[in-house]
């Protein structure tokens, strides 16, 4: 096979052993059709990986194994076949009987390489030694993959020694939780099937890793957008002078202006929340009640867990020239209304989550029978790192949950668990206190309107930086959240 070539892998194996899910986790495609009933794949399904209008590597999903005993008869009855996969397909395919077998066959007798996935929590049968022994009599390059996706080991050592006397590669891999530098090293194991494919697959994870680069810069951008658009908004409410005189109307005022401030804030998050999802090609989004990530932006859950600790806030705060605590108070008809008292009740206790300083500025502006009242920027000085410590959160999940994790059973008592997660879970607050600094002072620039490139550069790199991080092999807990 000329190194320029293609590699096409087919991925077999009997019914239910986890194919499809091993095939959407490694094409990062999560709309391809996954069912825990067996035997639900009943056709070939090519799943190229396409990178700038580029094919670098492409896979088939086959039905499962029907008749692998009577194949392997079959085979061991014809030795002088030259290509003992592409005889059985030319004589049996127009067999009802053996419709599925021929199926499954026919990617490797047009000259594919094979990758077999097995259950690694379960015990070898006569079956499971029949489909092996097949592959092997093949002569195609192949690699098997124990997709244990239990806790379940006892068996793990006796498929390892199987499967290492008839394939060139084995792999552990549990497409329910596999990261992206698993799958890289995956994609790296296979160079050790096929000595042709070295130089394609080296292409292949070099394009693999400048697209990945790319999503990371996107990822970057849509951060940095949501900063600024949440550091410098402002909604506003007009208000007839007559309308708001009693106390009543005075309160209706605020929590009409908090609820479009805060609304504002969320929809900027879910904006960015949703650019995130794409760059990382999710489409199937589970995330469980409990997770922070379900906490609403405002919660008291949300301003513990993330966001700089006071300490670090009065640091980078100072080194930032921000106020820590002061409130405006604005005169409705000779009554004293406080930015504290605006945002009290109305956000749940965000004055105490966010540091007791109120969230935002209130200003006002008057003009013949009427006031305009606006709130905005924000000037609380510890919402900022919440914010970016939720989206960096969302993106650690985005970047690590496998595409194949739809077929998880979360509720199968021996199912490999998620990584214990850590008391905090901020990333800010783990940040060098220069970035903090910098940080800060991008978040004050912002807020008054104005631009630096410098810092704004600064802050990317600080950011591009925790992303990659969560690429390496051991990715942090908090990604599983």
């Amino acid at each position: 096979m000329a190194a320029t070539t293609t590699p096409i892998l087919a991925i077999m194996g009997h019914p239910n052993a986890g194919k499809s899910s091993v095939v959407a986790t490694l094409t990062e495609n999560d709309r391809i059709q996954i069912d825990k009933r067996a035997g639900t794949t009943t056709a070939a399904d090519h799943y190229p990986v396409v990178i700038d209008g580029k094919t670098v590597v492409e896979f088939i999903d086959t039905p499962g194994f029907q008749n692998p005993s009577f194949i392997l008869e079959w085979f061991q009855a014809h030795p002088d076949e030259p290509d003992l996969a592409r005889a059985f397909v030319d004589l049996h395919c127009a067999d009802p009987l053996y419709v599925h077998d021929c199926t499954l066959l026919r990617p490797v007798a047009e000259g594919a390489a094979i990758i077999l996935v097995v259950d690694g929590s379960k015990r070898i049968k006569e079956k499971d030694r029949a489909e092996i022994e097949l592959l092997r009599l093949t002569g195609r390059p192949r690699m098997a993959i124990l997709n244990n996706t239990t806790n379940v080991t006892d068996y793990m050592d006796q498929w390892q020694d199987m499967l290492n006397k008839a394939f060139n590669a084995v792999r552990e891999f549990n497409a329910h939780r596999a990261t992206y530098d698993e799958r890289m090293r995956l994609m790296a194991a296979l160079k050790t099937i096929d000595q042709r494919w070295e130089d394609r697959i080296d292409e292949t994870i070099e394009t693999f890793a400048r697209d990945w680069d790319r999503r990371i810069d996107q990822t970057v951008t849509t951060i940095i957008g949501l900063l600024k658009e949440a550091m410098a908004l402002r909604v506003t409410e007009i208000v007839d002078v007559k309308d708001r005189g009693s106390a009543v109307e005075r309160e209706a005022i605020k929590a009409k202006l908090t609820e479009s401030f805060e609304d504002a804030l969320r929809k900027l998050e879910t904006k960015a929340q949703d650019e995130v999802r794409g760059h990382f090609r999710h489409n199937v989004w589970n995330i469980s009640p409990e997770s922070i990530l379900q906490k609403d932006l405002f919660s008291e859950e949300v301003g513990q867990a993330l966001g700089l600790s006071r300490s670090q806030l009065a640091l980078v705060g100072a080194a930032a020239g921000a106020t820590t605590g002061a409130t405006l108070d604005l005169s409705f008809g000779g009554t004293t209304l406080g930015a504290a008292a605006l945002l009290g009740a109305a956000t749940g206790g965000a004055l105490g989550v966010f540091g007791g300083a109120a969230l935002a500025k209130i200003d006002i502006q008057k003009a013949i029978g009427i006031e305009r009242i606006s709130m905005g920027p924000v000037t609380n000085p510890r919402f900022p790192f919440v914010l970016l410590d939720r989206i960096l959160l969302y993106c650690a999940r985005a970047m690590n949950w496998s595409h194949g994790r739809q077929a998880a059973d979360e509720d199968a008592p021996n199912r490999v668990p998620d990584r214990e997660l850590p008391t905090r879970k901020a990333f800010t607050e783990e940040l060098a206190t220069d970035q903090q600094k910098k940080l800060a002072k991008f978040f004050a620039t912002v807020r008054k309107g104005k631009e630096s490139r410098d810092l704004e550069e600064a802050c990317r790199q600080t950011i591009r930086g925790v992303l990659r991080g969560l690429s390496e092999s051991k990715i942090d807990s908090r990604a599983d959240l």
